[in-house]
Order: structure tokens, then sequence, then C-alpha cells
């Protein structure tokens, strides 16, 4: 799914069975009793609009005896049932559709989070936001509202028209012919408000992207003085919306009064029938009324059965777009003989490694490193050379397009994701925080560490005195990405939850960029005590942090093009030597000799 969503055209009925399969079925008793109640409603309501006849001849016309009694007393009771069959089924149904949404929630969330990161590189968040809140709520209300008003409804019209065929036969059979044109009616505003439909989901999908772009670059907004182009971006996005909605809510809004005029001409007719039958005295006033209330309660049940066409055109289209959603399945997964990694040296190679994001995007060119473990191997070279693509490829959040990456020997991708990931430890150049306390961001990979495993990893971080010097120490909660804290302080955090997690192989990209001199000092110096024993890839700009690796990739335009040591490249004067007298590191003992 991205911003401009298509709807995918899949057949109706298989739309239907497997919404029915998917989400009713696992839930059929509660559907199945309120499809009794929906036959119940109707059920009672022709009764009583029968007993209209013997309520005007037996009570007013020509009185009966013990009619006076039993027929309001019937009435009644009749009145009373309907309405706890119309209570249960507006309860379970309401049960039924909320459940039914936090499913369908739950299942594109889950496939969001586990999507291929090439995926999610080419979809806008917005999107996904739209289908989680917009596109749950339609296919809700069809599978249940939906489907259970129309049975109620449906069942209404037939228990009306036998209600007319008991008093007149002659006038039911004549009445039959509108039904076709009924039915055109409501064929017709169907169409339209599918279409309206498909072009609000996408319109939906749109406005939730532009308004999570403006927000999330607000800083940029205000500082550039765009706040009238945002403003204007936002509302072409609504005023598209808004011409699909209208659209949609004209045809629903033109539907009911269409078929309720139909059925109004249809009246006028009775009407006339009815006055040229009571002048030869053949209907009596009671079957005259009571053909006209079921007339009355089949064009109610007939308008709203037309509501409901568009209620189940506007599910369906969101259930195409759904299913689409959750029928693409992740490319990078398990193989099917994946094994899990369990211990190791943790020797780390990259073996002629070509990788690209797309047919016209390559990143990496023959890539050949390794990385042993108790080794610190850094990356270095000019921006967009590919140095993050290649950790990237480490815990396969890409696979590569041609080579291998490997562990002792292993191809990764003959792992499981799970254990291969369990044993890698990341940090970005960018910092992320989820909003809640601190103790919960640095214990995210262990919800079940202990407070002093938590505070050691903090201290370890250089994170430990500015905690607890928070007014709520490590109970404070760190607002939305982090907000309330420094760029040095979120990613001292973030060290601290690499410390936490204690993997044997670790992965750095810029882990200090953000970080004040002191700082930098004291966290440079707790990383060297973790990355002791371990198998270290670390990215730096700064060569200053890189001076001590056991060995240097100068990766430029996805190529290796150097390797050594700071001094060793420092003599060689190539790239590393110019990037390192930019910075003024050129300069070293065995380098002066």
């Amino acid at each position: 799914m991205t911003g401009n969503v298509s709807t995918p055209n899949q057949p109706r009925f298989g739309l239907i069975g497997r919404v029915a399969r998917d989400y009713l079925a696992p839930r059929w008793t509660g559907f199945a009793l309120s499809i009794v109640c929906a036959i119940a409603v109707a059920g009672l309501s022709a009764e009583l609009i029968r007993l209209l006849q013997p309520a005007i001849d037996d009570l007013i016309a020509h009185p009966k005896p013990g009619a006076l009694l039993r027929i309001p007393v019937l009435v009644a009771t009749l009145a009373l049932g309907r309405a706890a069959a119309q209570v249960g089924q507006a309860m379970l149904v309401n049960g039924i559709g909320n459940r039914i949404v936090g499913d369908i929630q739950l299942q594109l969330f889950g496939r969001m989070v586990r999507a291929d990161l090439a995926r999610l590189r080419t979809t806008h968040s917005g999107s996904h936001v739209a289908s989680v809140l917009y596109d749950a709520g339609l296919i809700r209300e069809a599978a249940t509202n939906g489907v259970v008003n129309y049975t109620q409804h449906f069942l209404t019209v037939i228990g009306a028209g036998a209600v007319m065929v008991i008093n007149d036969p002659l006038l039911s059979v004549g009445l039959l012919a509108a039904a076709p044109i009924a039915l055109l009616i409501m064929r017709r505003y169907a169409r339209k408000t599918k279409k309206a439909a498909t072009g609000a989901m996408t319109e939906t999908s749109a406005l939730a992207t532009v308004l999570m772009e403006s927000l999330d670059g607000i800083k940029i907004v205000k500082i550039e003085n765009r706040e009238a182009f945002e403003e204007n971006r936002v509302s072409a996005v609504i005023d598209r919306r808004q011409e699909h909605l209208i659209k949609g809510a004209n045809a629903r809004a033109t539907a009911a009064p269409a078929t309720e005029a139909l059925m109004t001409l249809i009246t006028a007719g009775v009407l006339a029938y009815a006055g040229w039958r009571a002048l030869g005295g053949h209907i009596s006033v009671g079957a005259l009324v009571a053909f006209l209330g079921a007339l009355s309660m089949a064009s109610q049940s007939l308008r709203q059965l037309a509501n409901l066409q568009t209620v189940f055109s506007e599910g369906l289209t969101a259930a195409a777009r759904l299913f689409a959603a959750l029928d693409v399945e992740p490319e990078i997964r398990d193989a099917p003989s994946a094994a899990p990694l369990q211990g190791g040296e943790f020797h780390l190679r990259f073996e002629t490694v070509d990788f690209s994001y797309g047919a016209d995007e390559q990143a990496l060119h023959g890539v050949s490193l390794e990385a042993r473990r108790g080794e610190t191997v850094a990356l270095v070279g000019p921006s967009g050379g590919g140095k993050s693509t290649i950790l990237n490829l480490i815990p396969r959040f890409y696979d590569v397009t041609a080579g291998a990456v490997t562990l002792d020997g292993r191809d990764v991708r003959s792992l499981t994701l799970a254990s291969l990931r369990h044993h890698i430890a990341l940090v970005t150049q960018e910092p992320f925080l989820f909003d809640d306390t601190i103790r919960a961001n640095i214990a995210y990979p262990n919800p079940e560490a202990s407070q002093a495993e938590i505070e050691s990893a903090a201290q370890q971080a250089a994170a430990h005195d500015f905690i607890l010097s928070l007014p709520k120490g490590y109970d404070t909660p760190v607002g939305e990405a982090g907000a309330r804290l420094s760029g040095g302080q979120r990613q001292r955090i973030a060290i601290a939850r690499a410390f936490l997690k204690n993997a044997p192989i670790l992965l750095l990209d810029e882990a200090t960029s953000a970080l004040d001199t002191e700082s930098e000092a004291q966290v440079q110096a707790a990383l060297e005590r973790l990355m002791a024993g371990r198998t270290t890839l670390l990215i730096a700009h700064r060569l200053s942090t890189v001076k001590n690796a056991d060995r240097i990739y100068v990766i430029d335009r996805g190529r290796v093009v150097e390797t050594g040591t700071h001094n060793e490249l420092v003599r060689a004067g190539g790239l590393y030597a110019r990037l390192a007298k930019a910075q003024d590191l050129e300069s070293t003992p065995e380098a002066a000799e």
C-alpha cells in the first residue's frame, strides 16, 4: 500500500466468502443468534401489521366478544418481543463488529511490522494508518450491521408481501411488476457508491500521509516559513477526499428517496384500486389498512435495503484492499531448512556481495570483508557510499543480490531470523525511543531485566547520572520518539539498550555522533569495553573514533577501495588519507617516519 492505493479487482463472492471465513466463522454462535434476532424482528413486525385488520374490523367496524382484551394483549406482547429481539440484535452485532475491527487492526499492524524494509521503504506509514483506522470500520459495518440488517429488512419485505397476498392476492401480484424497477434503482446507486468509496479510500491514505509528513517535519516547516504551503497541500487533499465522500453521500441520499418515491407512486395506485374495490363492497376497512400498512413497511425496508447496498459496496472495496495488503508475504523470511544460530566464533564474512535496492539502484559491487570475534572493524568513506547498507545486510534487513554474508561459514540466509537477530545489537545514528519510561526503553530487548541490570547498562553508557537527575529517575517518560530528552541523552539510552542485550555481534552506526565531547569520551571508553571479545562493525565519519580499529575498510560508491589500519591507510596516501587530512588526523608517529 502506498499513498495512492489501488484497490485490486477481486471476485465479489470470493471477498464475501473470505470475510465470512476469516471474521464471522470464529464468532458463528453470536452471529447466528443475531440472525435469529433479525428473523424474529422481521416476523414480529409482519405479525403486528397483520393484526391491523382484525383490530379494526373486530374492535371498531364490527365489534366481537373477547376481542377488546385479546387483541390489545397480543399486540403488546408482540411489541415487547420485537423490542427484546431488536436489543439483542444490536448488542450482539456491536460486540462482534468491534472485535472484528480489533482483529483487522492487529492483522494489518502485524503485516506492517513484519514487512520487508524494502517494502516499508517505498510505503508511507500514513497509508497503513488509514487502512487500520478507516478500512476496518467499513468492513465491520458490512460484515455485521450490513448482513444482519439486510437479513432483517429482506425478511420484512417478504413478511409484508405475505400480509398483502393474504389481504388481496390479485393486487399483490400486480405490485410484483415494480420489483425489477426497485432493484435497478438500487444497483445503479450501488455502482456509484463503490466508485466513490474507492476514491475516498485512496484520498484518506493520502491525507494521513501528508498530515504525518507535515508534523514529522514541523521544524523545517517553521524555519522555512512554509506553514501556508503545508495548509494548501493538506487543503488540496481534503478537497479531493471530500469530493469522493460527497459523491458517495449523495448516492446514498438519492437511492432511498428514489425507492421511496417509487413506493409512493405504487401506494397512490393501491388507493385508487382500493377505492374502486370498496365501491363494490369487495374490501373491508381493516383489510385496506392492513394492506397499506404492509406496503408502508415494505417501502421502509426497501429503502433500508437500498442504503445497505452502499454499505456492502464500501465494505467489499475495503476488504479487497485489506486482503491485498494481508496477502503480501515478506521476501525475507526463514528458509524451510533454516536452523537456529547457537554459539560459535561469530566470524563474519562478506563474500563478493552485490546488492540493489531496485533495478536502477545498485548500492554494493563485489564487497568482500570480514570481522572476527574480538576484532573491531570500521567502515569509513563518503556519505552515500554504502556503509549503512553493509550493516543492514548482516541482520537480514535486506538480502544480498549476489554473493553471500556468512557467520562461521554458514550463509545467514540458512539461519532463523529470530536467532540471528538475537545475537546482534544495533545502535544507529538516529536513536529511536518509544513513548515510555527510560526503564522500559533500556529494557526493551529484555523486558524481564532486573533494576540492577538496567542500571548497570546505563552506567556503562554514561547515562546513569543524568537519569538520576530527572524528576522520576528511571520512571521518567521520554515522550514521543524521546522528545523530552536531548539528542545526546537519547543516544546514551540507545547505547544502554545495546549494553543490556550483551549480544556477541555489535553493529554501531555513528553511535557517538550526537554526543558532546565530554560524553563522547565517556561513551567511547564504555564502547571499547563492550567491544572486547565481540565481533564489532563500526561506521564512523569522525575518524578519531576508528584510529584504534583492528581493520578499516574504506567504502566508496559501493566498493571497498582500501583496507588497512589507520596508520597504514594514512601512509598509503589514498582516499582515507585525504579524509584524515581534512580532519587533521594524518600526523601520527608512525606516519611521520
